[in-house]
């Protein structure tokens, strides 16, 4: 994938530009300060137009940025110290799901989250973000032991989708997911989720359950992919944009859903053009939906928790009839 998408093309033109600019006044001692500074207003002013107007299928593509920040990158900005676990105690160790216990502001948590690859040689260890049921079940007896010693559990996510393999079933992907999800809904400790990209289907939702689900800015969240979507409707994966647009993936339409709590908003631009910004963005709101929830009472957590996922069809058949409702006004007036 390229690392510059077309419509970024007017800002990076501009951004060179400026760079191109700075390199002059440093080597021939000119002052164009006055247009270097209109430059970059100008810059900023297209940096704002583009990424307030994206489509949602272009957030998908943001979603998928080959420089965007995986869950091992978080782990080393959010974390003071990690110690990864390996293996599920039954099959292997799925590279896919990386997990283990870390230090969070002082405090031990147990982290979990999808680990893709940067380039092919590390998407082949990592099989492309795509995990097995070992990873499954690694993640589950993480958080597990996460509830025996009282850790708070983060769940990083970032899978398109578990696996869909024939061995992936024949060691049975679809139960290990069903396990993952009834587990996570009764484990009395406090779990913070976050969608730090793509999230798709049961691959997500299995380390997707709860008690606040935040959401990255240029994150997606859908019970399948656009691509997918457009080919069982259509036969046509060419028509991906306009399924992303159906599916109403984006953070925004989520959180209107209440199926997510809030909304992290990422370094302009996009989360791959500033790990470190991201990092201190991600670490402030999971400190402050940690303290949250850490207040409750674990009782009253685990039946919000229940409550929460049983709902969501709920509140989606309330916006459709609230926007049926409202069209049907607007065609009478």
């Amino acid at each position: 994938m390229s690392t510059v998408f077309e419509w970024e093309k007017p800002l990076i033109e501009l951004e060179e530009k400026i760079c191109e600019l700075r390199q002059f006044i440093t080597a021939q001692d000119i002052d164009f300060s006055g247009e270097l500074t209109e430059l970059e207003r100008k810059a900023e002013q297209v940096r704002k137009e583009i990424y307030k107007k994206l489509t949602p299928w272009q957030r998908v593509m943001m979603a998928r940025h080959p420089k965007r920040p995986t869950t091992d990158d978080y782990v080393k900005l959010i974390l003071d110290e990690f110690m990864e676990l390996h293996g599920d105690r039954t099959y292997r160790d799925d590279q896919a799901i990386i997990g283990g216990i870390g230090v969070f502001d002082g405090e031990p948590v147990t982290l979990i989250g999808a680990q893709k690859g940067r380039d092919t040689k590390e998407n082949i260890v990592r099989n492309f973000g795509l995990p097995h049921p070992e990873g499954y079940r690694k993640a589950l007896r993480l958080m597990k032991q996460a509830e025996k010693f009282g850790r708070p559990i983060i769940s990083l996510i970032d899978v398109v989708g578990a696996y869909p393999g024939i061995e992936a079933e024949e060691r049975g992907q679809g139960l290990v997911i069903a396990e993952c999800i009834e587990e996570m809904s009764f484990l009395k400790v406090p779990i913070i989720c976050v969608i730090t990209g793509e999230g798709g289907s049961g691959g997500a939702l299995a380390i997707g359950v709860g008690d606040r689900i935040l959401m990255l800015e240029h994150a997606w969240y859908s019970v399948i992919s656009p691509e997918m979507c457009a080919n069982i409707l259509w036969k046509d994966s060419t028509r991906a944009s306009e399924a992303a647009t159906l599916l109403k993936l984006t953070p925004s339409n989520l959180l209107q859903f209440e199926i997510i709590d809030d909304i992290i908003t990422e370094p302009l631009g996009g989360a791959h053009r500033d790990h470190q910004a991201m990092g201190l963005q991600l670490k402030a709101f999971l400190r402050r939906y940690l303290s949250e929830v850490k207040k409750q009472p674990i009782e009253e957590l685990v039946a919000a928790r229940l409550a929460r996922f049983r709902k969501i069809g709920q509140c989606q058949e309330k916006i459709i009839l609230q926007e049926a409702s409202e069209k049907e006004r607007a065609e009478q007036s």
